[in-house]
């Protein structure tokens, strides 16, 4: 038995993942990743994921820069969710420009964005 085949991949073949700043422990953001996606992770120490709206896998920072340097892997108690310990290379994980995708937070009844942005989106990204 492989230890791909511990992870409970859900009906689509695709396992929870979720990347963590290994020095700070801020949540940086939560993707997807297929057999292919993790087994690329682990072999390279560069998160790679699979994404659901391109249908397709995903280097993280393959068009950014924005590596994600892998420093520990976890599998949850279930099985079904694998956390990541990263380094996120440019300090930058979200595609907004933002360090981390979880840049609002619910204040009074809505939801207020408190971080931001690091670098325009327009210069990380090029059409």
């Amino acid at each position: 038995m492989s230890w791909l085949d511990e992870v409970k991949w859900d009906d689509k073949g695709l396992v929870t993942a979720i990347a963590q700043d290994a020095a700070s422990g801020r949540v940086l953001m939560v993707a997807w990743m297929s057999r292919e996606s993790l087994q690329l992770t682990a072999d390279t120490g560069i998160a790679h994921y699979w994404s659901r709206s391109r249908q397709k896998l995903w280097k993280k920072g393959e068009e950014s820069g924005h590596l994600q340097h892998v420093k520990e892997l976890r599998l949850d108690c279930d099985g079904d969710v694998i956390v990541m310990q990263i380094e996120q290379i440019g300090g930058i994980a979200c595609h907004t420009g933002r360090e981390s995708c979880f840049y609002r937070r619910f204040e009074n009844g809505g939801w207020t964005t408190v971080d931001a942005v690091l670098k325009d989106p327009h210069a990380i990204y090029h059409p």
